[in-house]
């Protein structure tokens, strides 16, 4: 019998990344490169800086999309 194939993660749906470059967390949170860095510029979504590069933690989309849900909830 033939084994099902499965296709390789792409960077943005690896589980086992810490970091995230600016494109992949756009990606996962469906939104343009553009958006992504203005919401980094204003603090809502968390980034860090390494060197000359910014990543953002894998666990900051999920945070941001909470607040924006809880505040959505709220109103």
């Amino acid at each position: 019998m033939d084994e099902p194939t499965t296709l390789p993660l792409t960077p943005a749906e690896d589980p086992t990344l810490v970091l995230l470059t600016v494109e992949e967390a756009a990606r996962r949170l469906r939104i343009g490169r553009t958006t992504c860095f203005a919401l980094i510029r204003t603090g809502e979504l968390e980034s860090i800086d390494i060197g000359r590069l910014r990543r953002v933690p894998a666990d900051a989309p999920a945070e941001f999309l909470a607040r924006r849900r809880a505040a959505k909830r709220a109103a």
